[in-house]
């Protein structure tokens, strides 16, 4: 990219030096990207006290593969990391651990399979294709992100289901709106007690719960209904058995797979394509290449799966969006036992943090970490 100036895209910051744990904790709950220091861009490994445990700030490659893959066992999800998602995702991938984890594991790994990437290309080129026509009838400002979640929930609930979401799709973003407004900011409470130890937060999430399931259980039904009439298949058909046994999945698993794959896929996808149009906004000569790249190839819905191999820059745009501003800030794990990961001590009851926006920006791992350069 030569021949074209670097635009920058600096991290807000809470200051240079780490700030005290009352502080820190506060602004975490305020706006969690501007809680880190700029120290945290430099150091490969910041430890602080915060509410009376000991917590690690990862950023070291080894540390973090040893964490997350060579000793994963060591690493639970902490209580407040099952407090928040136990309502809307259950005991799905997100919170199975162990063996539990590894059956799910199988039983999704189908639907992400490169013989299903016709069908989601096709289904994702028909809703991309509807909302680009919405937004060229649509005079002056528009709500992009709002745009981008309706997008993100059609494109599930066509490749998932296959079915057109109107009837399911405000209902679903107003609930997954509400919950992350009002119940997914745990307290200090919530971060110190076992998640088996109910606070009144936890009740409300309960209610939420068994609405959630309720609309997650009357879409699987209406899935259900008109494949008996003849549908073809679909990601819920490859998630419905396991593949090495060929035995259905229960009702309730199935149905916690599905609110796994709805809540975090389509909150993820419509943030990403949202920064994406943003800096693609402030970088004319990035749309030009894109558009010149595109021009070509047909993208229509027979056409998306052929297409997508020569999408190389258009690509690496979405990749350098992802390392600018990742979906999820941050990954959350407590030591079961006292550990040594990559060369850092790690305490036992220890909790660690892996944060990619401080991985992607990080001054040791990248030449220009706040340049946005595909």
């Amino acid at each position: 990219m030569s021949d074209i100036t670097l635009p920058r895209f600096p991290p807000p910051s809470a200051g240079r030096e780490v700030l005290p744990a009352r502080e820190y904790a506060a602004l975490m709950r305020q706006n969690v990207l501007a809680a880190f220091s700029e120290r945290a861009f430099t150091e490969e490994v910041l430890e602080r006290r915060l509410f009376g445990r000991v917590q690690l700030t990862l950023n070291r490659p080894a540390a973090i593969r040893h964490v997350l893959i060579d000793n994963a066992e060591n690493y639970a999800r902490t209580s407040a990391t099952r407090r928040l998602l136990y309502p809307i995702a259950g005991r799905g991938l997100l919170l199975a651990e162990g063996e539990e984890w590894r059956v799910q594991r199988r039983t999704v790994a189908p639907s992400f399979a490169p013989r299903t990437v016709p069908m989601v290309a096709h289904h994702v080129a028909a809703v991309a294709g509807e909302l680009a026509a919405d937004l060229a009838a649509e005079p002056g400002e528009v709500d992009l992100l709002e745009h981008m979640h309706r997008l993100a929930i059609e494109i599930a609930g066509r490749a998932m289901f296959s079915l057109e979401m109107d009837a399911f799709a405000p209902r679903m973003r107003a609930m997954l709106h509400d919950y992350g407004e009002r119940l997914a900011q745990p307290s200090p409470f919530e971060i110190l007690l076992p998640a088996w130890i109910p606070t009144p937060g936890d009740v409300a999430r309960w209610r939420f719960r068994r609405r959630w399931l309720a609309l997650i259980g009357a879409i699987i039904d209406a899935r259900q209904a008109k494949g008996a009439a003849g549908f073809g298949r679909d990601l819920l058909d490859l998630m419905a058995s396991d593949p090495e046994t060929g035995k259905p999945v229960s009702r309730r698993k199935l149905v916690d797979q599905v609110a796994t794959m709805i809540a975090a896929g389509h909150a993820t996808t419509a943030v990403a394509l949202f920064w994406a149009f943003y800096l693609l906004a402030e970088t004319p000569a990035v749309q030009e290449r894109i558009a010149a790249e595109a021009g070509p190839l047909d993208l229509a819905p027979e056409g998306a799966a052929e297409a997508l191999p020569h999408l190389v820059y258009t690509r690496a745009v979405v990749q350098e969006a992802l390392r600018l501003y990742p979906p999820a800030y941050g990954i959350f794990r407590l030591a079961r036992r006292a550990d040594e990961a990559g060369g850092v001590a790690v305490p036992k009851g220890a909790i660690v943090m892996i944060a990619p926006w401080l991985l992607h920006r990080h001054k040791t791992l990248w030449t220009e970490p706040d340049a946005f350069d595909p």
